[in-house]
């Protein structure tokens, strides 16, 4: 199950490749966003089975403003 502040990939969809973190989840669906695209305050529905972890988390810090996470994000995409 995913939990919030989980990086994952998306693996269908427009933004496949993309890397977004995620908002909160449900059962049947993961919110995700990536701080450009989708800001915190409109989060993307996805499948889970359209996601895959990169295995890192960031932290609440980070998801206090689209900026700061844009920021997060690109620094791991960095390291991947």
């Amino acid at each position: 199950m995913y939990q919030r502040g989980q990086v994952v990939k998306s693996l269908a969809g427009r933004d496949k490749g993309y890397l977004l973190t995620v908002v909160s989840a449900d059962e049947t669906n993961v919110f995700v966003c990536d701080g450009k695209e989708r800001p915190l305050n409109n989060p993307k529905r996805k499948n889970p089975r359209h996601i895959e972890s990169v295995g890192m988390c960031i932290s609440d810090n980070q998801m206090a403003s689209d900026r700061a996470l844009r920021k997060a994000l690109a620094a791991i995409k960095a390291v991947i």
